[in-house]
């Protein structure tokens, strides 16, 4: 693939690339988030139940000190008027509250003043005030336990508030109240990890861990619930101001993540998280009363968790990306590699079968002065019969003409013989080996070359079995013999008492055959450059040389690839006896079971008949 095709390619895919990091860093930061929330909300489950058991406790503690003063003699004789005077009584309510650790605790009457209270002797007291507007006294007047968060008209204090009603005969003759403060139960709030805040049933926060949220609200007052606490004064005119807790986006029925919309003022250093910033908010109702609490559980841990795994996510998914790329572009540099092999290969195959076409053609035009030979002797021939089989059929000499034309018949069936010998040999054959008899290609060799063997008068020694099998083409085998023979016969040209011999045998599975000449062997230049394509050791267009193929230096470099492609080899080297012997190694092959069978270029021709 060109450079710029490649760098256009990766270009490409690197916005592609780029999406999938993105997308693994939403996936990777939402799945984080997901389950850092999760965990988030199991532990603020917990802290909303430990939260609600600390203040039932803190208010357990007081729930019944007031019921405690309708048993009191002096209480009853007070409220029913039997008892004018309350001096004892005030003595007792502030041994009481001293001993309680409460606020204050005093006696009312029917009609909601003030008759007793344990700061009695305090320029603030409660004596002689008229409270009959307080939720926690109308309760009590009805019969009923009061509860009730307020602050204190006179002296500004806040403090959760518990009455009681006084009862003599079944009929309700006063109220007892006891006011508590919940201040230490914030403070042991304000070192926990996560804010947590109590909202009456208006959503003004009576209790939180963080003092500046103290007295805000959670939602806007509508107008109705304000003119109440004008009414009742149960805040004292506090402005109640919102507290900025914005819903950002709802997890749960009982689980939401929200943001304050402006920092807390007032003892922020007090506080051990961030009072500003992503919370998930859980809420939960308190039993017994209308009151909610909510514990504000910080989500920047999350966050911050979640923007690392996604960034983590990111990098290994465009890491994944870049080797997939690279490994894709691995792969397709090395497709067109094996592309471009395979075509080379096609293309050199073809060359090859070309090359091997043309070199048996070549062998041809050497032969064909001689084959000429081979065929003007039964030609002439034949002219001579044909005319005496006339003469004699004139004379009527039946048996001499009879004879004639037997000669005739059998003179055609020999050049049949070897003119279909030379269109085996000439023909493009397939290349894919087959069992093939050895002796029959070697045969059909030394048949095409018997003119110039007889010319050159060396002498041709065959032993070959017939029962030798290689795996192989006999056709091409057949071609391999020629070039060999023919060099045997170049290397001998000239010299006086030559030999060819040619032999086969078998053994560890291969078949090895054998052309051997007695002629001046190959020298330690030639050696090294056998079967290199062009090389030769004759001028081009001569014939006596050690190389086939009309000097071009083809012959043995195409007949090593003729046998290299049938998984063979052939070598060349100098005879113990001097002289040349290469060797063609192929694989052996078990002798076929059908041995009247006889296949295309198997042929062997015999020699053709002298003429009459």
């Amino acid at each position: 693939m060109p450079v710029t095709r490649r760098l256009r390619t990766i270009g490409l895919l690197l916005p592609a690339l780029a999406g999938l990091a993105l997308l693994a860093g939403v996936v990777g930061f939402r799945v984080s988030e997901g389950m850092g929330l999760s965990d988030l909300r199991e532990t603020g489950r917990h802290r909303l139940d430990l939260y609600a058991e600390s203040l039932e406790r803190e208010i357990d503690k007081y729930a019944y000190f007031p019921a405690t003063l309708g048993l009191e003699r002096d209480v009853l004789d007070l409220v029913t008027g039997r008892a004018p005077l309350a001096w004892g009584l005030n003595r007792y309510l502030e041994r009481l509250n001293e001993r309680a650790g409460t606020l204050s605790i005093y006696v009312l009457n029917r009609q909601g003043r003030v008759l007793a209270a344990s700061n009695w002797n305090r320029p603030d007291s409660f004596i002689g005030e008229d409270l009959s507007y307080r939720p926690y006294f109308i309760e009590a007047a009805a019969g009923r336990q009061g509860r009730f968060f307020g602050v204190g008209t006179t002296r500004g204090e806040a403090g959760y508030y518990l009455s009681s009603p006084l009862a003599e005969d079944g009929a309700i003759v006063g109220v007892a109240v006891v006011k508590v403060s919940l201040e230490q139960l914030e403070q042991s709030w304000s070192t926990v990890e996560a804010p947590v805040l109590v909202a009456d049933e208006n959503g003004v926060v009576i209790l939180a861990s963080v003092p500046s949220w103290k007295f805000t609200t959670l939602r806007p007052m509508d107008e109705p619930t304000r003119r109440h606490f004008d009414q009742t004064l149960q805040y004292n005119a506090r402005p109640l101001a919102p507290l900025g807790l914005m819903p950002q986006d709802r997890i749960a029925a009982d689980a939401e993540l929200v943001r304050l919309s402006r920092p807390a003022e007032g003892q922020l250093e007090e506080t051990v998280f961030p009072v500003s910033g992503g919370f998930l908010a859980q809420t939960a109702p308190l039993h017994g009363t209308g009151w909610t609490m909510t514990v504000l559980s910080p989500t920047d841990q999350v966050t911050g968790m979640a923007w690392a795994r996604a960034a983590l996510a990111a990098v290994g998914s465009a890491f994944l990306g870049i080797l997939l790329l690279m490994w894709m572009q691995r792969r397709r540099h090395l497709f067109d590699l094996e592309r471009k092999v395979e075509e080379r290969t096609r293309n050199l195959r073809a060359t090859q079968d070309e090359l091997v076409h043309a070199g048996k053609l070549a062998v041809i035009g050497q032969l064909s002065a001689g084959l000429a030979h081979e065929l003007n002797q039964p030609l002439a021939a034949l002219r001579t019969l044909s005319g005496n089989t006339v003469k004699f059929l004139q004379r009527g000499n039946l048996d001499a003409a009879q004879g004639n034309l037997a000669r005739i018949a059998h003179l055609v069936d020999a050049m049949g013989a070897l003119t279909s010998q030379l269109k085996s040999f000439a023909r493009k054959s397939s290349g894919a080996p087959r069992p093939v008899s050895v002796r029959r290609p070697i045969d059909n060799a030394l048949f095409l070359l018997d003119q110039r063997l007889r010319r050159s008068g060396v002498g041709v020694q065959v032993d070959v079995p017939e029962d030798i099998m290689a795996l192989c083409d006999p056709n091409r085998l057949e071609q391999v013999v020629v070039n060999l023979v023919a060099n045997g016969l170049d290397a001998l040209a000239g010299r006086e008492g030559g030999r060819l011999a040619l032999s086969a045998a078998t053994g560890d599975g291969r078949v090895r055959i054998r052309v051997a000449d007695n002629g001046p062997g190959l020298s330690d230049e030639v050696l090294p450059r056998l079967f290199e394509p062009f090389f030769t050791t004759k001028d081009v267009g001569k014939e006596g040389a050690k190389e086939g193929s009309g000097g071009l230096g083809l012959g043995l470099a195409i007949s090593a690839g003729i046998v290299r492609d049938f998984g063979g080899a052939l070598t060349g080297a100098n005879g113990p006896d001097g002289g040349a012997v290469f060797t063609v190694d192929l694989p052996a092959a078990a002798p076929p079971t059908d041995q009247t069978a006889v296949q295309a270029g198997d042929l062997i021709c015999p020699t053709l008949p002298s003429p009459p």
